[in-house]
């Protein structure tokens, strides 16, 4: 799970200050590094639709944010996402993916086949990482995207990536 110390690093080099979360195995690095930095606010969430006000807060104060969610967070959130457009402020969130390589759960389906298609018809933009080898390299075009153009971006790391879970 070296890469999820990488990613760490990289959102901490480009002073993300604030990782709101609702906990998630996939992101149990990133989340447990976030709540070990001082210089870093961890925020847990009951639901992945708070992080989209975080976020925008964030923002107005001049902070930078990222959300950590599983694809099924997506739906959960949906009409908080497309507020994002309306509200024009940059918005960066990684997402684990379920439902797709080696998935051994059924209800995973559905909703991890949903979040490219729902994104994008909301105006973000989706960025997939299948290996290890592109962490960094996506990982700085998102930031670039969110922090320096000012768009959403959703970083998808497929279960490729994190391995599927056991059902």
């Amino acid at each position: 799970m070296n890469w999820q110390n990488n990613i760490f690093r990289i959102l901490k080099s480009e002073e993300i200050k604030i990782f709101s979360y609702v906990p998630d195995a996939g992101h149990k690095i990133l989340i447990n590094n976030a709540i070990e930095d001082n210089l870093i606010t961890a925020v847990p969430l009951t639901s992945e639709e708070e992080g989209i006000g975080i976020a925008a807060g964030s923002y107005l104060g001049g902070l930078k944010s990222v959300l950590l969610m599983q694809s099924s967070g997506v739906g959960n959130c949906i009409n908080q996402l497309s507020l994002i457009n309306h509200g024009q402020f940059p918005f960066l969130t990684i997402v684990t993916m379920r439902g797709e390589f080696g998935e051994g759960n059924p209800w995973q389906y559905a909703m991890g086949q949903a979040v490219i298609p729902a994104l994008k018809s909301i105006g973000i933009n989706c960025l997939k990482i299948d290996s290890e080898y592109d962490v960094e390299k996506t990982i700085k075009a998102a930031l670039t995207m969110v922090f320096k153009s000012e768009r959403s971006v959703a970083v998808l790391l497929s279960q490729k990536l994190i391995g599927a879970k056991a059902f």
